[in-house]
């Protein structure tokens, strides 16, 4: 609604578990403004114990706030905490000015960069459940009463505005929870399909704008199926943009380099400090993906200052998903940007790009380390594959084609007898082609 307006960007909160520095946590706030086409005209901190009941800050605060945003000509005020609905109401009668809380603009961000039916279903149920409660202080109008006609017009004063708009949410809220179960189970009946088919799953996590659409790219144009078709590679690839939130739809593409284990390689939605309660739950089913996995690849942008505390946001939010126990390879990415200071504090080999205890170092953007993150992932897999040395008659062409596709194809002869074949292949499936083994 203030998209496109200015705004104040105003925060009292002191540093979440994750970031210590409130001051980054108030940089951060402000991206997300930008996120939303905002434009942040100033800001302001203060130091309490405890925040104020009826304002979250002090009562001579919300003065100076509301003569700077005056001042400033500011047409939205922002917090960088959630404000409970007596504290919206209060602080919007005193500012004159609408008031937003960080949870309402990371959902707003959400809401319009939702491009699936799912994710807009996602979206419009958390951002109905985070709205509920906080009715009544969206606008002093919601307090007048409703019209009523007909045979209602005899039953008294009739219903305040503020009961049907609670009403409508929850009808709203009702059927959204029901299209989500639908689509739910669809994405299950997705996965179930995927895990039928052997191939390991490897899936991407970790803090917004990490680079994680730019590795998936880099792994398309390197080790894709369609890297020599230019045209089906375009379309398989996802948007890249130096934005936060700048994609929400999980994408889940088959990657098979040569002399690897093929995957298949999915993208989900970043995280962010203090991401709503409400979005992660309605984002659970999306990432599933994660839980579901084989592998996890946790991507950091280690050139951005506060990598640490990111890091501690994405490892609560795997615990959140109980997605902890899946083996983890830590990816460094961006390693280019900041390679000296990373060397200086011994976080990151001689090189810019390697394998150290703590992870791989790579670039995705320069599609360097690419190699080494490849048999990072072989290592973790390693354990559920086996070699299988198997002589394959030619009426069993079917296996020949299951293990092309799902297994590291290291020979492959043929001979009168039959075809011979030596992969690297799940263990379940060296037991299921028994029968052929040499």
């Amino acid at each position: 609604m203030y998209n496109n307006g200015s705004s104040a960007d105003l925060s009292v909160d002191g540093p979440s578990p994750a970031f210590r520095d409130i001051s980054s946590s108030m940089e951060e706030l402000a991206r997300l403004a930008q996120a939303c086409d905002m434009e942040v005209v100033g800001s302001a901190i203060q130091n309490m114990d405890r925040p104020n009941t009826a304002f979250y800050i002090g009562p001579g605060k919300v003065g100076e706030i509301a003569e700077e945003a005056a001042f400033l000509k500011a047409q939205l005020v922002i917090f960088d905490e959630s404000l409970s609905p007596a504290q919206l109401r209060n602080l919007q009668r005193e500012l004159h000015l609408p008031v937003m809380d960080r949870s309402t603009l990371i959902l707003q961000i959400f809401a319009a960069r939702a491009k699936s039916r799912e994710a807009r279903l996602q979206v419009e149920a958390a951002q109905l459940q985070y709205m509920l409660p906080r009715l009544v202080g969206l606008h002093d109008a919601l307090t007048r009463q409703g019209g009523a006609s007909g045979s209602m017009s005899s039953k008294g004063e009739g219903e305040k505005q503020l009961e049907l708009d609670r009403r409508r949410l929850e009808q709203r809220l009702h059927a959204l929870h029901r299209e989500l179960k639908e689509v739910e189970q669809e994405r299950r009946t997705q996965r179930k399909k995927r895990a039928d088919g052997n191939i390991p799953r490897v899936a991407m996590v970790g803090y917004t704008n990490a680079g994680k659409s730019t590795l998936m790219n880099a792994m398309l144009e390197l080790y894709g199926e369609d890297k020599g078709d230019p045209e089906t590679l375009k379309q398989k690839q996802v948007m890249v943009k130096d934005m936060l939130f700048a994609t929400l739809d999980t994408t889940v593409r088959r990657i098979a380099p040569e002399g690897h284990h093929p995957f298949l390689l999915s993208d989900t939605v970043g995280f962010v400090n203090k991401l709503p309660h409400h979005l992660v739950e309605a984002f659970k089913s999306t990432l599933e993906e994660a839980a579901e996995a084989d592998v996890i690849l946790h991507v950091m942008d280690c050139s951005d200052p506060m990598w640490r505390e990111q890091k501690l946001v994405t490892e609560k939010t795997l615990r959140d998903l109980k997605a902890d126990e899946v083996p983890r390879i830590q990816v460094f990415n961006k390693a280019d940007l900041r390679s000296l200071q990373l060397r200086e504090e011994q976080v990151m080999p001689g090189a810019v790009y390697g394998k150290t205890h703590q992870g791989v170092f790579i670039s995705a953007e320069e599609k360097q380390g690419m190699d080494i993150l490849l048999e990072a992932i072989d290592e973790v897999l390693a354990e559920r594959y086996a070699e299988a040395d198997l002589m394959i008659p030619y009426s069993a062409g079917n296996v020949v084609s299951y293990l092309k596709d799902n297994a590291n194809v290291t020979l492959m002869e043929y001979l009168p007898e039959g075809v011979h074949v030596v992969a690297s292949c799940r263990k379940e499936d060296r037991e299921r082609f028994a029968i052929y083994q040499i």
